[in-house]
């Protein structure tokens, strides 16, 4: 658990941070894109599907004659063999993540509005000190492969994921966080077994921080002063397996508040 925790770079141009065989996941791959203004990067996706969401800045994002400018917290979902093309309109964050594409999804770009009514996309989570509001950039009403990803984010200080939950026979998850330049901060625990918190890691986080969750129990708290914010993304270990409803509290925590 101690290597669960990664500091993606701050140095232009894509950056592999999380991948099989560099990191304890089997499913995930997640990329920092770092894009001064006035650049240009092409992105191919191989076989891979791939959702990103723009945490900094903005760019046009284009792909097969089609663009939008993507303005901070719009997304993206594209298919495997895609080549993706962004030009920074002014210095630009991409947080991308990637599974393996087995042919289900359609690309779509997606445009963050707070004001859209709660529902598939924008949902509230929790309740008291553990309520967070979520904007599903992959939601499980469309089709992928094995991805689901959103953006999250916390009050003052609170919870961002309680009860802890798990949900390592189905999906591999990871928590970047963005936002939360120091001296603000957040904490992430990572636990094996329900209860049993002695043998908790607590991983500090602020922006640019990406944490695995391959398995155990997971929540996440901020600093007082702090709203948790973070693109999280699922990876599924196989399509039947695609479900946001799979992830089992910790028993001895479920309905504490």
């Amino acid at each position: 658990m101690a290597g669960w925790k990664f500091v993606s770079s701050e140095e232009p141009g894509l950056h592999e941070v999380i991948a099989p065989g560099k990191a304890d996941c089997q499913e995930v791959w997640i990329y920092r894109l770092n894009l001064p203004a006035g650049q240009r990067f092409c992105l191919r996706t191989d076989e891979k599907e791939m959702t990103g969401a723009c945490v900094r800045g903005s760019a046009r994002v284009s792909w097969d004659e089609t663009g939008h400018v993507c303005e901070k917290l719009d997304s993206f979902y594209a298919v495997r063999d895609m080549e993706i093309t962004f030009e920074a309109r002014e210095d630009s964050v991409f947080y991308i993540g990637g599974a393996v594409d087995e042919g289900y999804g359609t690309p779509y770009f997606r445009r963050f509005d707070s004001q859209l009514p709660i529902g598939e996309i924008h949902q509230i989570h929790g309740q008291g000190v553990g309520r967070r509001e979520v904007f599903m950039t992959v939601n499980p009403e469309v089709m992928s492969s094995r991805l689901l990803a959103g953006l999250t984010w916390g009050e003052n200080g609170t919870w961002t994921s309680w009860p802890p939950h798990q949900h390592e026979k189905d999906l591999e998850e990871v928590y970047c966080y963005f936002d939360m330049d120091a001296p603000h901060f957040g904490l992430h625990l990572s636990y094996l077994k329900p209860g049993e918190i002695h043998e908790t890691v607590v991983h500090t986080v602020n922006s640019g921080t990406m944490v695995l969750a391959p398995c155990g129990y997971h929540p996440t708290v901020g600093s007082p002063g702090t709203k948790n914010a973070y693109f999280w993304v699922l990876a599924a270990h196989s399509h039947e397996s695609r479900r946001y409803d799979l992830a089992v509290a910790d028993p001895k925590r479920d309905g504490m508040n």
